[in-house]
C-alpha cells in the first residue's frame, strides 16, 4: 500500500478519476498512438490519516511531466502578469532591502516573476527543469539554471551565491514528489531571516468548489494551513503566514521561515482555526466532495448530449492542463465538443491528451462562433469573458462547471 510522502503515515483514499493521460500530454495528429499519448495512470487522491496532507496515490515521474517541450507559458495571462509584477513589487520593499540581496525562484518558468526583479538590478536565479520556458527567461534577462531543485543543487547555489533572502515558488512546490529534499535544501539555503513563499491550489477551495478538475498528474500535493504547519515543522521550519488567492481557481500562499526567527501572523491561527471549523480534512466532508464530483460530471456530459440532439454547436475554451481531467472523466470527445480555442501556440494544431479534441487558434472561435462555448480555462473567467464580449453580444452562451454546471 502507499504511504504518505511526508510522514510515511497511512493513506485514506476518497476519490478516483480513472485511468488519465497526462495533463499537458498534447497529441500530434501525425502519430496520435505514440508513448506518450497512450500512457495512463490512476488518479485517486488520499489524505494521510497521520498528518491530513491531501496527495495522489500515485504519481508520475517528474522528468516525464517538465521537459524540454513543457507548453505552459505563465506569461500567456494578463491578469497573472500583474499578479506576479505586483509581488515581485512586495518583494523588493519588504524582503529585499539589504545591501546585496538575493532571491531564487524554483520552477521561475518563463521568467515573469523575476523579470521585475532583474529590472531592479537585485541578483537572482530562476531554476527551472523546462528547457523551451527557461530559454525564454534568459532572453529576457533573467538568470536561470535548468535544473531540478534539491538539497544538492541548493548546496551548490549557496556555494556560488551565498545564502538567500527569499524563495520562492508558485504552482511548482505542489508538483514535486521529493519534497524532504526540496525542504532540506530550502533550511540549508535560506538566510537565518529569510523567508520561503509558495503559492499551490488551495484544497478548501478545491472542496467548496467541487473544482475536481484542479486534480491531475502535476498536482502531486493539495495543501491546507495544517498540513503545511506539520510539514514545516518536521524540517526546521514554521509557518509564519498565510494568504489566500483569487488566482488559478483558488491558492493558498505560505510563507515559512526558519523555526523562532519570525513571529507567526494571526491568519495562521485564524485559517487553522476555520478549516478545523469546516471539518475540512473528516471523512465525511471527504465522502460528499466525491459524490459532488459524481454529480458534476454527470450533469455536464447530460446538458453536452441534450444540446448535440438539438444541433446546437459547442466549443471548449481553453485547452488547460486541468481540461485534461474533466474531459477524461467524463468522457466528453470531439462529437460533443469540436474543438478548443486556446491563445498558446505550441498547443495549436494538436489534439487534447486521451480525448483526442482537436485545439485551434483563438481566431477559429469567432469563424464562426459556436452556440455554445465549454470555459474549460475557468480560472481566467472574468478576462476571458471580457476579451470574448463580441461573443454574447452574437447571441454565443458560456457553459460553466465550476461550482456547478450552469448556462450563462
Amino acid at each position: 500500500m502507499p504511504v504518505c510522502r511526508i510522514c510515511g503515515g497511512t493513506l485514506s483514499e476518497f476519490v478516483d478519476l480513472g485511468a488519465q493521460p497526462m495533463g499537458n500530454a498534447f497529441v500530434s495528429p501525425q502519430d496520435p498512438d505514440d508513448d506518450a499519448a497512450s500512457f495512463r495512470f490512476r488518479l485517486a487522491v488520499a489524505m494521510c490519516e497521520a498528518c491530513t496532507m491531501v496527495q495522489l496515490v500515485d504519481d508520475v515521474q517528474h522528468d516525464q511531466m517538465f521537459h524540454q517541450g513543457y507548453p505552459y507559458r505563465s506569461s500567456g495571462s494578463s491578469v497573472m502578469r500583474a499578479h506576479f509584477e505586483a509581488l515581485a513589487r512586495r518583494f523588493l520593499a519588504q524582503d529585499l532591502t539589504g545591501t546585496d540581496p538575493f532571491i531564487v525562484e524554483l520552477g521561475s518558468n518563463d521568467g515573469i516573476m523575476l523579470h521585475t526583479i532583474a529590472k531592479a538590478g537585485v541578483r537572482h536565479l530562476g531554476v527551472e527543469p523546462c528547457g523551451d520556458v527557461a530559454e525564454v527567461g534568459r532572453a529576457n534577462g533573467i538568470r536561470v539554471r535548468s535544473e531540478f531543485f534539491d538539497e544538492n543543487l541548493a548546496a551548490d547555489v549557496l556555494a556560488q551565491d551565498g545564502p538567500a533572502d527569499v524563495i520562492f515558488a508558485a504552482n511548482t512546490f505542489s508538483h514535486i514528489d521529493f519534497l524532504d529534499s526540496i525542504l532540506r535544501g530550502i533550511k540549508n539555503l535560506l538566510a537565518p531571516d529569510g523567508v520561503f513563499v509558495f503559492e499551490d491550489p488551495y484544497f478548501g477551495d478545491i472542496v467548496e468548489r467541487a473544482s475536481f478538475d484542479q486534480i491531475y498528474d502535476e498536482h502531486i500535493f493539495f495543501f491546507t494551513a495544517r498540513s503545511v504547519r506539520d510539514m514545516a515543522a518536521r524540517f526546521g521550519l514554521e509557518l509564519v503566514d498565510v494568504e489566500l488567492l483569487a488566482v488559478h481557481g483558488g491558492e493558498l500562499r505560505c510563507t515559512l521561515a526558519h523555526t523562532g526567527a519570525r513571529p507567526v501572523s494571526p491568519a495562521v491561527t485564524q485559517l487553522l482555526a476555520e478549516e478545523a471549523a469546516q471539518g475540512l480534512t473528516e471523512p465525511a466532508t471527504l465522502s460528499r466532495f466525491a459524490d459532488a464530483v459524481r454529480d458534476l460530471g454527470d450533469s455536464l456530459v447530460t446538458l453536452l448530449r441534450e444540446l448535440r440532439a438539438q444541433g446546437k454547436r459547442v466549443v471548449g475554451y481553453g485547452a488547460t492542463a486541468k481540461s485534461t481531467t474533466l474531459l477524461n472523466y467524463c468522457g466528453i470527445g470531439p462529437d460533443l465538443v469540436s474543438f478548443i480555442s486556446d491563445s498558446t501556440p505550441e498547443k495549436q494544431g494538436r489534439l487534447t491528451p486521451g480525448t483526442h479534441i482537436p485545439i485551434r487558434g483563438p481566431e477559429a472561435f469567432a469563424d464562426p462562433y459556436p452556440d455554445y462555448a465549454l470555459l474549460l480555462a475557468w480560472n481566467h473567467q472574468e478576462e476571458i469573458l471580457r476579451k470574448e464580449a463580441a461573443f454574447r453580444e452574437a447571441g454565443g452562451k458560456w457553459i460553466h462547471y465550476v461550482p456547478d454546471v450552469r448556462v450563462e
